[in-house]
């Protein structure tokens, strides 16, 4: 599992580097972020994060059987992202949004796309690349901002009230 995850974290290097460009993140990095940018940010990854676990659900059923190991890890991590939709919908709700009103919400095209290409990745190429745009957002969109942001309090005074960092 080590060996993959090297793998994964090389291959993968540029495009996280590219990720943070984006202005949204480049905000949060210095402390800069609104909340309604946030509000927004969070928005967009409600709908992606929702399909988390269906998506390595896919991904593990179409596994050829030497990757079993992976799909063990996969179950394992299954269970761990259970419910994570939810987390965001309640910081939404703490930064004064209406959690109902995102949950029924379409997610932006960029978004919509994002995740149609991961389902088409995982059931027309191949379910291992799948893991490429998972640990690019898992580790810096989510992870990487949030950590930032908890940084930033001082800057970002309505962060503390936010499960998630």
């Amino acid at each position: 599992m080590k060996k993959f995850y090297e793998e994964l974290v090389k291959r993968t290097e540029l495009d996280r580097n590219n990720l943070l460009s984006i202005p949204i993140l480049q905000s949060g990095v210095k402390g800069e972020i609104t909340i309604a940018q946030y509000k927004e940010f969070l928005t967009q990854a409600y709908h992606h994060v929702k399909y988390t676990v269906p998506l390595l659900m896919a991904c593990g059923s179409l596994l050829p059987e030497e990757y079993e190991w992976l799909r063990e890890a996969i179950g394992e991590y299954i269970e761990e992202e259970m419910g994570h939709q939810e987390w965001v919908l309640n910081d939404i709700s703490a930064l004064g949004g209406d959690k109902e009103a995102i949950r029924v919400s379409q997610p932006n095209i960029e978004t919509e796309v994002m995740v149609s290409y991961a389902w088409d990745t995982i059931h027309r190429v191949n379910p291992i690349g799948f893991f490429g745009m998972f640990l690019s957002l898992r580790e810096l969109v989510l992870h990487l901002l949030h950590r930032l942001l908890n940084l930033s309090r001082k800057k970002i005074t309505w962060a503390t009230k936010l499960f998630l960092i």
